[in-house]
């Protein structure tokens, strides 16, 4: 070896031009293959100067249809709404996490049934009035008397005071109606037992009780409006001083000041008037920024000189630029019209050009795709059951094969704030050994599985692959029975299904209230069959089981139940009944009455001289610490880079 290169030394010492030639001639058409093989991308999709002004202009959808915060489900109207008001607390876009806003400090009794906020005495409306405990007293009795018209009714449902006749499923799901993979969640939200009646059928069958005084009287007074919220004599918040709020909750929620976050509990000013279809420039706000001016060209918002923190707010204004379509936004973008796209459903073919820049960012989006579980039938009341099918999927599989990649599996039931932490874990071998254990080995004699899904195509197909994947690990068949959704509210109400599927959104990071949405059995069923009631039968559904460490009938989990879920029925002050509830991801990932599948995803277009700009999960970026570099250049941008 030495020997050769002393030789190839002394022939490039000679002078070897043709050698040399043609070890060049090699090297270029390398290099040449290479650059065809491996194109250079510019870093960014779309690269401009930067504007000279502490200005943003943010495509967010298209036109807001209006600034009242009882009525901000989804962007564009949330993230106005963010900006003009100002709550509680504030959500921290890379954490999640709550953050003093017009609350400096909080705190909660021993049980988190009772908090107490304390307001900054420098906090102030737009017209330069002091905010106050008074306003979010009267702001939050607003939202109980709009009832079913709010953007997320269930949000304030843990408030004393503030009752449900019947939850409002269908507008917990507006944010996604768009995304076709996640469908409008079906009502009712969890399993009725088999045997029991629809609460509509019970409570308006004038027949059964006819001729009957007593009866008649009874069913008039248990009647309940779909929809409709009932007010209780005394309201959960209440006005200790100017700058003390103090609010009593029905359940513990140790997650309350992050759900207080949330642009539905933003106080409105006194003398605010929303009409249906007038956005009113003039509208009093107590947030970082107020309206400046609304017209065809969208919504400019101008840092607000009464703002309690205004020092620290570096844009001067946001201008909210209208899109129709996402092609007009990527367009608008790419010509340097717009420094920000959010709230886009861009096409695949979009989403392949722009995934390599970046300027192009991904998300999770909060919101659940699941299969709930019919627990009062078997074998699906035995829990080893259920672990074996939940951890016998293959997740990856449906969200790169399925769909392209294009959501993220959901190893839990809340989106994660950190990769990697998988609380399911995904174990073939574990699930034939839990089948086996159950009485099913190998997959003998286990009863096909009954599965209802919408008359989707995304959903259809994901049906088909957990199917396939239910019969090559576990020797399992699967019924998928494609319905309507009155259909499916018909038979889920009859229990004539062992799972279907629900997506859900969790607007908020508050496990709670999350949990809750996911879990909770609708309230005609709480309303129509007592809570001994429930349990009792629940307990017979297991009867014939013996209990083991690892299967625990419901009846037992319920009677372990913490002492912190049951205190507020123990101290008899709480009109809701929530002993045997799911209150947090823990019990949730314990009991495994549903089997999580996947989380849909956002996506965004951020330009580089843009800072502080956070996309995360709950589709809400705070404008508060966003600012412009205005000394930003293409070149500069590709140099770094």
């Amino acid at each position: 070896m030495v020997k050769q290169s002393q030789k190839f030394r002394r022939i490039l010492k000679n002078g070897s031009t043709r050698l040399v030639v043609f070890l060049l001639f090699v090297a270029l058409f390398a290099v040449s293959c290479s650059e065809l093989d491996k194109p250079v991308v510019e870093p960014y999709y779309a690269e401009s100067p930067a504007p000279p002004k502490q200005e943003l202009r943010w495509s967010n959808g298209k036109m807001p249809k209006s600034f009242d915060p009882a009525l901000a489900a989804a962007p564009p109207e949330t993230d106005i709404v963010r900006a003009i008001y100002e709550g509680l607390t504030e959500t921290d876009p890379k954490t999640l996490k709550p953050i003093p806003a017009t609350a400096e400090k909080w705190s909660a009794d021993e049980e988190n049934l009772v908090w107490t906020f304390h307001l900054r005495p420098n906090a102030k409306w737009s017209n330069g009035e002091a905010v106050s405990a008074a306003d979010f007293v009267r702001s939050w009795k607003r939202l109980a008397e709009k009832g079913d018209e709010l953007s997320h009714p269930n949000l304030i449902e843990n408030i004393s005071g503030v009752e449900f006749a019947k939850p409002d499923s269908e507008k917990e799901s507006k944010n996604v109606d768009s995304i076709e993979l996640i469908p409008k969640p079906q009502t009712p939200d969890s399993p009725i037992f088999k045997d029991q009646k629809p609460l509509s059928s019970q409570q308006t069958d004038s027949k059964s009780s006819a001729g009957d005084p007593k009866k008649t009287k009874e069913a008039a007074t248990e009647k309940v409006v779909p929809g409709e919220i009932k007010k209780a004599a005394e309201f959960g918040a209440t006005a200790v001083s100017d700058l003390i709020l103090k609010v009593k909750l029905k359940r513990p929620d140790k997650d309350f000041p992050s759900l207080v976050s949330h642009p539905m509990f933003r106080p409105v000013h006194s003398g605010s008037k929303f009409e249906p279809g007038n956005l009113n420039a003039d509208i009093v706000t107590n947030g970082a920024f107020r309206v400046a001016s609304v017209g065809t060209d969208g919504v400019t918002v101008d840092k607000s000189d009464k703002y309690w923190n205004r020092e620290h707010v570096k844009l001067e204004r946001v201008k909210f630029v209208p899109k129709d379509t996402a092609e007009e936004a990527l367009q608008a973008y790419r010509a340097g019209d717009l420094d920000a796209v959010t709230n886009a459903e861009f096409e695949p073919l979009a989403l392949k050009l722009l995934k390599p820049y970046d300027d192009f960012q991904t998300t999770i989006h909060s919101a659940l795709n699941f299969y709930q579980i019919n627990e009062s039938k078997k074998p699906f009341d035995d829990r080893r059951v259920r672990e074996a099918l939940t951890i016998g999927i293959e997740r990856e599989r449906l969200t790169d094969d399925e769909m392209d990649g294009s959501t993220k599996p959901a190893f839990g039931f809340q989106p994660p704030v950190d990769d990697g932490k998988d609380k399911i874990k995904q174990d073939v071998e574990k699930a034939r050994k839990l089948l086996s254990e159950s009485g099913f080995p190998a997959g003998e004699n286990f009863p096909p599985i009954k599965l209802l899904i919408n008359r989707n195509n995304v959903q259809q197909r994901i049906a088909r692959s957990v199917a396939k994947m239910w019969k090559e690990n576990l020797n399992i068949e699967t019924e998928i029975v494609v319905m309507e959704a009155a259909q499916m509210d018909e038979a889920v109400a009859g229990g004539e299904f062992d799972m279907y599927r629900r997506g859900v959104v969790l607007p908020t990071s508050d496990e709670t209230v999350n949990m809750l949405a996911i879990f909770s059995p609708p309230k005609e069923t709480r309303e129509v069959l007592p809570e001994t009631a429930y349990k009792e039968q629940k307990a017979n559904s297991n009867s014939e089981r013996p209990a083991t460490a690892e299967s625990k009938s419901v009846a037992e989990n319920q009677a372990n139940i913490p002492k912190q879920q049951r205190l507020h029925t123990e101290k008899g002050d709480a009109p809701v009944e929530h002993e045997g509830l799911i209150l947090t991801e823990d019990e949730a990932l314990e009991r495994l009455l549903a089997i999580p599948l996947y989380f849909p995803t956002s996506y965004s277009l951020v330009k580089p001289y843009v800072l502080g700009f956070e996309i995360n999960s709950l589709d809400a970026p705070s404008l508060l610490e966003v600012s412009i570099d205005n000394y930003w250049q293409p070149s500069r941008g590709k140099n770094e880079s």
